[in-house]
């Protein structure tokens, strides 16, 4: 099989959706099924790419697209020049990273979408009016139009049984983020300014449902309790947002501009070296869909403090604090924090849920099935697709169950 992984994303730093993205590759590459990966990304991120070396592994080939950063241009590459991308490389299934407008009309294999969350519904603030409405049509535009939804966690399953019609979420299917221990590994602190002091760990970008600010206040009660380190610092590791004006005038107001330290499109290797060495990680979100940081501090033996949410709860192995949020959730995070801060290092332990052997097996397995669908229905039939007479999954958890849309149903 020959698939097409679209990642092309407004940031050229590194985030949670572009991480996932290059971890899918990393997961169909242990498939011997998957002959070719080919990877569409923006100019601005191929300093990214080239970190990692993709363009470099057998059986991928990087594009770089042409558009730019507005919100625009990138929506109208993807409705108007994907299909004629798609038509040159004649993939067997076109997989989008996140939710994009679709002209599933114009692209004649079965398209597949990786769903993080539901934070239009969820999380409006993190958008802000106007902009949510147009992220709502975006993705029940998306939704509608692919064949499956590999979603990211079964939170996110249920997510959408809450916001979009039974039809849609019929599709979706569970399958979790790639989270492997990285083999690279930095020995030098990457951290500017470090010497040595002990340090707190939030890998979060600067949006509403993060709790960001929420976490700045409990390290400034921390500090003003003088129940920690007096050296401590704090550091915010993740990309600006729409709330990062905020927590910046926060830090200046309480005045912890030499203790809190925001870094943003680290490397894996220095990612690493971060988890490894901080005291605790915290994560305080109001809603996640899966919780990548969380998962990734357990694989490196991290204390960890985070909010009692759904994702967090689905991913824990008994390795967390968590913390219930609302009213007395500050106090909270500093009762859990400076508990873990009095208990021996963690061991590593293993996540075999989440490694990309099983993974690329259910994405192989997801695309047989499509595949399957398709060819079950003979060329003329697929050649109607225009009619979106598509597959449909009606299972998650890996086995995948094709099933194609009666006469009259819609999606």
């Amino acid at each position: 099989m020959k698939v097409l992984i679209t990642a092309a994303q407004f940031s050229s730093s590194i985030s949670g959706v572009q991480r996932q993205a290059l971890n899918m590759v990393r997961c169909l590459l242990t498939q011997s099924s998957i002959s070719a990966v080919h990877f569409a990304l923006a100019p601005w991120q191929q300093e990214l790419v080239q970190a990692v070396s993709l363009s470099s592994i057998d059986r991928v080939t990087t594009h770089v697209v042409d558009m730019d950063q507005s919100l625009s241009s990138r929506n109208l590459w993807y409705y108007r020049r994907l299909p004629e991308l798609a038509a040159q490389i004649r993939p067997d299934v076109v997989h989008l990273s996140y939710p994009v407008p679709v002209n599933a009309s114009a692209i004649s294999c079965p398209i597949v979408l990786t769903l993080h969350d539901l934070y239009p519904y969820e999380i409006p603030e993190n958008f802000g009016f106007p902009k949510v409405i147009f992220n709502r049509v975006i993705l029940q535009q998306c939704l509608r139009n692919v064949d499956a939804i590999a979603c990211v966690s079964d939170t996110t399953v249920l997510r959408m049984k809450q916001y979009v019609p039974r039809g849609t979420w019929r599709k979706a299917s569970r399958i979790y983020n790639c989270v492997e221990t990285e083999e690279r590994y930095t020995q030098y602190s990457p951290l500017p300014g470090w010497q040595g002091e002990p340090f707190l760990l939030s890998v979060s970008q600067h949006r509403k449902n993060k709790n960001v600010q929420l976490l700045i206040r409990v390290f400034h009660r921390l500090l003003r309790e003088g129940s920690v380190d007096p050296e401590m610092k704090l550091f915010v590791i993740g990309i600006t947002g729409p709330e990062t004006a905020r927590i910046h005038q926060l830090v200046s107001d309480l005045r912890l501009d030499r203790r809190v330290v925001f870094l943003q499109g680290l490397p894996e290797p220095v990612l690493q070296w971060c988890y490894t060495h901080c005291k605790v990680l915290v994560a305080p979100s109001e809603t996640e869909g899966f919780g990548l940081p969380v998962a990734e501090a357990m694989l490196a033996g991290c204390h960890i403090v985070c909010s009692d949410i759904p994702a967090f709860r689905e991913i824990d192995e008994g390795h967390c604090r968590f913390v219930a949020l609302g009213p007395g959730a500050e106090e909270g995070f500093v009762d859990a924090i400076l508990a873990s801060l009095q208990e021996p290092p963690m061991s590593q332990i293993s996540l075999p849920q989440f490694s990309s052997g099983v993974l690329g097996t259910q994405y192989a397995n997801l695309y047989r099935g499509l595949l399957s669908s398709v060819s079950s229905l003979g060329s003329a039939a697929h050649a109607a697709s225009v009619q979106r007479l598509r597959p449909k999954v009606s299972r998650y958890d890996g086995e995948i169950q094709p099933r194609i849309a009666g006469k009259g149903e819609r999606e």
